[in-house]
């Protein structure tokens, strides 16, 4: 086997282990640019319908809204229950397992907000360094 053949086989070994990784998967879930804010309103404001969902989280298009939705509702995190009315009336709530990860996405929001200054200064030095730059103070201390 050539070193070419090797690479391309680990490539499909190592896509193969992603695709099944838990870590990775959830992180893909938690990726989605709308999910962690539709979490957190539902678990601010309890059942909500489609359109206080839409208010509720600003930018999100009426598409990507029902898409995230229904993704959430696919992966078991939220349910969604039809009210036949004029109009029909479609309220979300999250499950029990979406509840359970509530917390987990409270632990990141609280890191994001205590380190991404910290992130976006290193960025500033790296970038500066790249462009050949004197590189700004250093960040800092987590202490």
């Amino acid at each position: 086997m050539t070193a070419a053949e090797r690479r391309a086989q680990a490539k499909v070994e190592f896509d193969a282990y992603m695709e099944a990784c838990p870590t990775s998967r959830l992180m893909a879930v938690l990726g989605n640019k709308w999910t962690t804010m539709l979490l957190n309103r539902l678990a601010e404001n309890g059942t909500m319908r489609h359109a206080e969902l839409a208010r509720a989280v600003p930018g999100v298009s009426t598409k990507m809204l029902t898409q995230s939705l229904r993704g959430l509702e696919r992966d078991g995190l939220v349910t969604r229950h039809v009210t036949p009315a004029v109009p029909v009336q479609v309220d979300y709530t999250l499950t029990v397992l979406g509840e359970s990860l509530i917390p987990i996405v409270a632990t990141v929001r609280e890191w994001a907000d205590r380190h991404m200054p910290d992130m976006d200064a290193a960025r500033t030095r790296y970038d500066a360094g790249q462009a050949g730059l004197a590189p700004p103070a250093p960040a800092r201390s987590l202490g």
